[in-house]
């Protein structure tokens, strides 16, 4: 079985990845390949925090890797928080916080449209590629559910009466903006590895 890193130290992300990647590849984390990196997130768009991490690891720890970005993107917020999602309510990183920054800001506000994307910047020996996934819906006005994480006690996706923090986690992750990125990078790495 290949190894490729998947560059972040999110255990919730790093979990939702392996489960939904299953056993085809085996997903190191940083801290399987000794990184303990305070790695930057520079940039102003997704793409280009994902971008920065995989080539972060790549340059330095000389491994196959990926890694993510993603942005909550609220329609009458002018796409807000976005780059900023996991620190939108300030340092260090809280999602209670950042969600009650977020409804706080929307109170009064009837355009509840929103989007979760996901941009998975990968290298493999020289060759980079992006692959992007996205999911529509709405923000609730108040939180649902305890499973997920980040805003995911906000969000209902389109098509859907639940938010992601009220789904199983098989359902969360066959409908999500980061399985639909993670099934576009599979179908690359069949592939290439």
């Amino acid at each position: 079985m290949k190894n490729i890193v998947f560059v972040t130290n999110n255990a919730h992300k790093l979990q939702e990845i392996r489960n939904i990647v299953g056993d085809r590849y085996c997903i190191l984390s940083l801290s399987d390949i000794n990184c303990n990196d305070e790695i930057p997130e520079t940039a102003y768009t997704l793409e280009g925090n994902a971008l920065l991490k995989a080539r972060w690891v790549k340059d330095k720890y000389g491994y196959d890797c990926f890694a993510d970005d993603t942005g909550l993107e609220v329609y009458s917020l002018d796409f807000r928080p976005g780059v900023y999602s996991a620190r939108y309510a300030g340092e260090p990183c809280d999602s209670e916080k950042n969600i009650d920054k977020l409804l706080s800001e929307m109170e009064g506000i009837c355009d509840r449209r929103a989007r979760f994307r996901t941009v998975i910047a990968v290298i493999i020996g020289n060759e980079v590629k992006e692959f992007e996934g996205k999911i529509e819906g709405t923000i609730a006005k108040e939180r649902k559910g305890d499973g997920g994480f980040g805003y995911d006690k906000i969000f209902v996706p389109d098509g859907y009466k639940n938010t992601f923090a009220e789904m199983e986690s098989c359902e969360k992750n066959s409908i999500s903006h980061r399985a639909r990125a993670t099934k576009l990078l599979i179908e690359y790495l069949k592939e290439k590895i």
